[in-house]
């Protein structure tokens, strides 16, 4: 859609009351750039010079508009469709060509494309292709604004499909809860790709559903540049005084397809020529020149010097080599390096429980770290479902420790939002099988945020977890191979009160995101003698529990203290006692020296055999100890079913019987 060269009838009525001259021009040529650049991304496009292009041609005004209205050090969040959102903070347009041709000078190192990054530096935090995470994370960053006292709103986009995910909800429901400054900008541009806006929602305005949530809402019409201004700049005020949330729906039209591949065949030709009359570049500028503040000859040496800084950029941009592979740099960055500290444990102990050592970890990690967060359903008046916060509120007070409505996904967002205002969190999963509700946010946001552009993910994820307590299917699970899988990802798992207590101090210190899987039925069952002092475990250390030549029996979690009981009642087998402690890093040197030592090896889990880490520590195995085996690697496991409710069906389920079969089979071979 190329811009008029000749006026017309203005048909947005602009009020200029609060703007100077010097201003209006400086909106102007904000509004004027990202339609510039998007012409010359379109002509590349035909061009096969670019790979895909998701247009904002209509939308400017909103993008702008809400990007001057924000202080330079308040974060937005913006969609692909907001390039007004990153040349009005005036990023160098070679490093936006740079990222959008994967180059080095972009933001992704040419691991992501179109606006899929954030930076710091301008703050700015690109979105997903999930849409609906970067909602939640909105909520994170306005929360740590808000302990931190600081007067700051945080602006986060989604267009009206976004709306109707899962995540839209539970970010207003938080942001409401618990009166967070976010400003929620629904660009209602009618389609959803193809989806037309009846078939999204049946209220008359998306501005309508604020109400559910006790919850401020504007419309504003967004492609009325100063409207959008005047109106966003007075509620950014407003909400820096008055810490709240408020939604406000843009009204506005998307001119070109979803991508330009999609085309807009699906939208009525008089739909098109209705909007186009309303086009927000076009009809600023006739106002413009009615107002004799711009003039043909500026509008013209205007456009040109965009042209010009666009072709210049452009260049230098397609001048850039493009990226090599290097596999050390890309397994590298993978996680933010972590120095790990290692502070000893005293000599003075007392005897705990698993579940104390727990408890006296996060508490003492609490107190190390100022800006540490703990947020959970039930973790602050009632302590948790298993006590493990008792008495934290009284300690550490109800802004460090936050029950949180029952909406995981929309939780793990705001985690990510606190790690990236400089903050730490944990997550308490009630249970670990509850973690499904905000598995996307884990693996496609925690997990690659590092490796995408550079902003690590600080925040540890609590995991009660695990059978033997007649739980049923849903609360029973030990489900640690959902994350081991992931690149990114952090996970431990202690089977003693010693090594849970120093090892979540370290997950605490690690800026990476842990997942800390906390095996249920060893809470109260399991004993031992804890240092009383801070200290910390590093990860990828497996302990050696017993030695001896038979065989090597590897496990973690509850499934230890099953080998260690039936090994006590089997004097006569000499083993080596693997229990791993951390699954991701994983300690394969302990792993292949006790394998090399013995001949024999059997690798013990709770969870079903398929597809769990046991199958990838036997191939590890396979690959690098197969001149040293004398028997294959044999794997025990839960049952490939559901985890049952009666007592004998969960003992059925569980491995801890067919293990000691398995054993004597492997030495007997």
């Amino acid at each position: 859609m190329e811009i008029s060269q000749t006026p017309f009838q203005s048909n947005i009525k602009f009020n200029r009351t609060n703007f100077e001259d010097e201003q209006l021009l400086k909106i102007y040529k904000a509004l004027l750039k990202p339609r510039l650049i998007e012409e010359k991304m379109l002509v590349l496009l035909r061009q096969g010079k670019i790979s895909k292009w998701f247009s904002g041609i209509g939308q400017e005004a909103i993008s702008i508009g809400v990007t001057l209205s924000l202080h330079n050090d308040e974060y937005i969040l913006p969609m692909h469709r907001n390039l007004g959102v990153f040349t009005t903070r005036e990023i160098p347009l070679h490093r936006l060509f740079a990222q959008w041709q994967g180059k080095a000078p972009g933001f992704t190192k040419g691991r992501d494309r179109s606006f899929h990054f954030g930076t710091q530096e301008y703050k700015i935090i690109g979105m997903i292709s999930h849409l609906g995470p970067q909602l939640g994370v909105a909520d994170g960053i306005a929360l740590a604004h808000k302990l931190q006292k600081e007067q700051k709103v945080t602006a986060v986009f989604t267009g009206e499909g976004g709306t109707s995910e899962g995540d839209f909800h539970e970010a207003l429901n938080i942001a409401s809860v618990w009166k967070l400054p976010v400003l929620f900008c629904i660009e209602n541009n009618g389609y959803g790709l193809s989806t037309p806006t009846s078939e999204q929602f049946n209220c008359e305005h998306i501005a309508d559903r604020a109400v559910g949530y006790g919850m401020e809402s504007h419309i504003i019409d967004g492609n009325n540049i100063l409207e959008v201004h005047e109106k966003v700049s007075q509620l950014a005020e407003s909400m820096r005084n008055n810490p709240r949330p408020v939604l406000v729906e843009f009204k506005t039209f998307r001119m070109r397809g979803h991508e330009e591949a999609s085309g807009t065949k699906y939208v009525p030709d008089q739909l098109m020529e209705e909007w186009a009359k309303k086009d927000p570049v076009d009809n600023f500028r006739q106002f413009l020149l009615a107002e004799n503040i711009l003039s043909e000859d500026l509008d013209s040496k205007l456009k040109m010097e965009i042209k010009k800084e666009v072709d210049e950029d452009l260049k230098s941009a397609n001048s850039e080599a493009a990226i090599e592979f290097n596999k050390s740099k890309e397994l590298n960055d993978v996680y933010k390096e972590f120095v790990y500290e290692d502070i000893k444990p005293s000599e003075e102990t007392e005897e705990l429980r698993f579940i104390d050592a727990v408890s006296q970890g996060l508490k003492q990690s609490m107190v190390r770290h100022e800006n540490l967060v703990l947020m959970g359903q039930d973790i602050a008046d009632y302590g948790g479902v298993f006590k493990i916060t008792e008495n934290f509120l009284e300690e550490f007070g109800k802004e460090r420790v936050r029950n949180t409505p029952i909406c995981e996904s929309g939780i793990v967002e705001t985690a990510m939002g606190l790690s990236i205002a400089g903050m730490k969190a944990m997550v308490e999963m009630q249970f670990s099988d509850f973690v499904s509700s905000g598995f996307n946010p884990i693996v496609n946001y925690l997990a690659k945020v590092h490796y995408r552009w550079g902003q690590n993910a600080d925040v540890v994820i609590r995991m009660p977890c695990g059978a033997g307590v007649g739980a049923g299917p849903f609360h029973s699970q030990t489900n640690e191979a959902w994350f081991t899988k992931t690149p990114g990802l952090k996970v431990v798992y202690p089977a003693f009160p010693y090594d849970a207590k120093g090892l979540l101090n370290t997950a605490f210190n690690d800026p990476n995101p842990v997942l800390f899987f906390e095996h249920k039925a060893l809470y109260r069952s399991i004993r031992q003698q804890v240092p009383k002092n801070y200290y910390t475990l590093p990860f990828g250390k497996a302990a050696l529990l017993r030695e001896g030549e038979d065989v090597t029996v590897i496990s973690f979690g509850a499934a230890v203290h099953w080998a260690l009981e039936i090994l006590e009642a089997n004097p006569d087998i000499k083993a080596d006692l693997l229990d791993l402690r951390t699954l991701q890093p994983l300690d394969s040197e302990a792993i292949f020296s006790s394998v090399k030592k013995t001949g024999k090896v059997i690798i013990l889990q709770e969870d079903s055999l398929f597809g769990g880490i046991g199958a990838d520590i036997a191939a590890i195995i396979g690959e690098d100890c197969f001149e040293f085996l004398d028997a294959p690697v044999m794997r025990v496991g839960g049952l490939e079913t559901p985890i049952p409710f009666s007592k004998a069906l969960e003992e059925g389920y569980l491995p801890k019987k067919r293990f000691e079969e398995k054993l004597f089979e492997l030495l007997k071979y």
